[in-house]
């Protein structure tokens, strides 16, 4: 019997951090929870931090997580805006690495080329994935959640067939695409 992997996903940021946590076993996902933290109740950076490795650390404790998987800050056009946010992902990964997790980075496009099959997929259209992959009603109040979601399971995926870093070619495609056939939608 494989081992069960417990995922948390963290979608970073300094006003609201997305997070979510998947268990994994014998090709089965479950979302074990999915939410948001809204940080912007704090002016203070330093107590939105504080409050970011409260609530990575809350669920460390609560789940028995074996990694983190985390999306990368994409590169903006504001210095400070990127600085705050590396801060806010340092803090996860920092409680992640003390629990003994394994962390793993994940850049925004490869995230959505994972769970899309489209590196430039929008929000929405990772939501619809999400939903259609996972089984999952309604829909969500905040996409920084879903995102958060989206990222726990490119992890998975990861895991489970290493992508090749090969670019875009027809062929690395069509050969995710044979290897995929549950992914493919008509």
């Amino acid at each position: 019997m494989l081992k069960r992997l417990t995922i948390l996903g963290i979608d970073p940021g300094t006003v609201i951090m997305g997070y979510s946590v998947i268990g994994c076993q014998t090709g089965r996902v479950d979302v074990l929870e999915m939410g948001v933290l809204k940080l912007s109740r704090h002016k203070d950076h330093y107590e939105r931090l504080q409050s970011i490795y409260q609530k990575v650390t809350q669920l460390i404790d609560h789940f028995p997580l074996s990694d983190l998987a985390i999306e990368s800050p994409f590169q903006g056009k504001n210095i400070q805006s990127m600085l705050k946010l590396g801060r806010a992902q340092g803090v996860a990964i920092v409680c992640a690495k003390q629990a003994g997790l394994q962390v793993t980075e994940y850049s925004p496009k490869k995230v959505k080329q994972a769970v899309t099959g489209n590196g430039n997929a929008g929000k929405q259209q990772v939501w619809l994935m999400l939903q259609r992959q996972l089984q999952l009603p309604g829909q969500p109040e905040y996409y920084d959640a879903t995102d958060a979601l989206a990222v726990a399971l490119c992890h998975y995926y990861n895991l489970q067939q290493p992508l090749p870093d090969t670019g875009s070619t027809k062929k690395a495609w069509k050969q995710f695409l044979a290897q995929h056939p549950e992914r493919v939608v008509n």
